[in-house]
């Protein structure tokens, strides 16, 4: 069952592999997006098997969140079988809907499965009404429409075309036109259109001018190179009611092959401030720690890409932009004992005293200290390394599926 209030917009959240759907989960999605290991864009997300599909629509539905499974890639003659196969198999598990690019996987999919929602994916590229209106007559349900667009277009495609608009709220840009690159494909003999994308996109580039081989010049000053074609990270924290008032159904979070410390920011962020408008739309403010808490999550600097037309907001990043206070991930907390004594799976080391933020569920990030270590055999020690399990006592409450963040000043 949808949890949800009906008419408010829908926090959709990726989910690469399990443990990313309990973190999403934990910080209040209301929907995620997820992959077999076949047939999707992020083919180098860990993705989940058939029988840990079952396992992921059994719990999100206990959570009352929905899962829309991605098949979105461009198929290829000798795939149309195992293809269809995959269908049936999606049909039997009955998720919530399915996210589909090629027409003739659509068209295979109303055959097999003609009860499913159908979800377009952005790689479509719709940009009109009146395509919306096309793929409404084909059998999809909601449109995710092109990175491209502004706000205002949104909401044409919004009201014209009657249907369903999923729109990108926070993550990476794609350089190229709703993601079709062949950068990838020449460079490194992986398609990105089919899942592979080594991102070339991000690479640092420099000019080589032809009868001087050897001789790189740098484009920028600071002698670096250049992202000739970084884009920034989309987010849109500043423009929740716009995007709400534009009449679109799903916010979405970018970011399948991202870690959990991102993912749980991003969740808790958006979660808080949709919520805060719906609680009080006249007196919506928006709150500087949500614009501090994305500061502090891998970032290439961010913009508001297309949605309000303005062209400083999409020219490329040539810097690496860092809070002035960083933190460090250092865990996710599997079990507590007592309120404050966290079990907890380490991601990267730190020592007794050090401080560190615990991102809860609800309410503001709240700064500990690590008061104690034990290690697996009950021993005080002196530092936690990666990969090791630890219990630590802090100062607050937590709970299962917190993160802990290591403070560097």
């Amino acid at each position: 069952m949808d949890r949800r209030p009906e008419g408010k917009i829908e926090l959709l959240a990726p989910a690469g592999n399990f443990e990313k759907l309990e973190i999403a989960v934990h910080y209040g999605t209301d929907a995620v997006y997820l992959a077999g290991k076949d047939y999707s864009l992020r083919n180098f997300s860990e993705n989940f098997t058939h029988e840990e599909l079952e396992k992921a629509l059994l719990f999100a539905r206990k959570a009352g969140v929905k899962v829309y499974v991605a098949c979105n890639i461009f198929s290829r003659n000798s795939e149309q079988e195992a293809i269809s196969d995959y269908l049936k198999c999606l049909a039997g598990m009955a998720p919530d809907a399915v996210i589909i690019a090629d027409p003739g996987i659509l068209a295979e999919a109303r055959r097999v499965m003609p009860s499913m929602p159908l979800h377009l994916s952005t790689q479509a590229n719709t940009t009109n009404y009146r395509a919306a209106l096309f793929w409404k007559e084909m059998g999809v349900t909601r449109i995710n429409t092109a990175r491209e667009l502004s706000l205002n277009e949104i909401q044409e495609i919004a009201s014209l075309g009657n249907i369903e608009i999923e729109a990108f709220v926070h993550g990476a840009m794609c350089i190229s036109y709703s993601g079709r690159c062949l950068l990838s494909n020449f460079m490194e003999n992986r398609d990105s259109n089919r899942g592979e994308c080594c991102q070339p996109c991000r690479f640092k580039y420099s000019v080589v001018e032809e009868t001087r081989p050897g001789r790189y010049m740098p484009v920028d000053e600071d002698g670096r190179g250049t992202y000739i074609f970084n884009s920034r990270d989309l987010c849109m924290i500043g423009h929740i009611p716009e995007m709400i008032n534009a009449g679109i159904t799903s916010l979405k979070i970018e970011g399948r092959m991202k870690g959990i410390n991102y993912l749980a920011s991003a969740v808790k962020t958006y979660r808080e401030a949709i919520d805060s408008w719906y609680e009080s739309p006249s007196g919506y403010m928006v709150k500087s720690e949500w614009i501090e808490e994305l500061s502090r999550i891998s970032n290439r600097g961010y913009c508001t890409g297309f949605y309000l037309g303005n062209p400083e907001e999409i020219v490329p990043n040539y810097m690496d932009i860092k809070p002035a206070t960083e933190r460090t991930f250092i865990g996710k907390v599997t079990g507590v004992e007592n309120g404050n004594l966290a079990l907890l799976v380490v991601r990267n080391r730190f020592f007794l005293n050090d401080p560190v933020d615990i991102l809860r569920k609800n309410g503001p990030v709240k700064r500990d200290t690590i008061k104690r270590i034990l290690d697996t055999e009950g021993n005080e020690v002196s530092a936690a390394r990666s990969g090791s399990t630890v219990k630590v006592m802090l100062e607050n409450e937590c709970s299962a599926n917190d993160i802990l963040r290591k403070i560097e000043e």
